[in-house]
């Protein structure tokens, strides 16, 4: 990770026009990703899911190597994700386009940068239901960033859904650390 520096990613551009795009209904011309998951029930668990969420510990539990410009997801931070061994493992530059930070919600949306395998953007939330529950939002577009990934279509999806799903497993053993035994 040490090859790629993410201050030198702060202004460059987004490899997708959309920017936002993951504020309202997704973007034609990608394919879209939609999951949730219940990980608790009350604030408590509400604030301890924001913080694994906002400081990088959900990427970290999913398996990912994380170097950011910030300890925070804040706009405009830049984080290089990177999955793998040594030299085969895949980079995936990010710059936080927004964040969200509402009564009951937060989270953030970042979009990707050059030398990420896909193109588009990917949003994150912990949202406190009115009904107590706590719940892990992914909502994301995307297409293949280069001609290979472009080829490699099924299996980018494939492996977008795994890490999705590590995604929301991050969060399994946040809501039962508080609670004793």
């Amino acid at each position: 990770m040490a090859s790629v520096n993410p201050d030198a990613l702060r202004t460059v551009p987004l490899t997708y026009p959309e920017v936002g795009g993951t504020r309202a209904a997704l973007p034609d011309g990608y394919h879209h990703v939609h999951e949730s998951a219940v990980i608790g029930v009350g604030a408590e668990d509400f604030e301890r899911a924001e913080h694994v969420l906002l400081h990088w510990d959900m990427h970290r539990r999913a398996g990912l190597r994380v170097r950011s410009t910030h300890e925070e997801a804040v706009e405009g931070a830049v984080v290089i994700l990177r999955l793998g061994p040594g030299p085969l493992a895949v980079t995936a530059p990010c710059r936080v386009v927004y964040r969200i930070d509402e009564p009951g919600r937060s989270g953030f949306a970042y979009g990707t940068l050059p030398g990420h395998p896909e193109r588009g953007e990917e949003r994150f939330a912990i949202e406190l239901g009115d009904d107590g529950r706590v719940r892990v939002v992914v909502d994301a577009f995307s297409t293949g960033g280069s001609a290979l990934a472009r080829l490699g279509g099924p299996a980018n999806r494939a492996v977008q859904r795994w890490i999705t799903r590590r995604y929301l497993g991050a969060f399994t053993h946040t809501a039962r650390a508080r609670r004793p035994s």
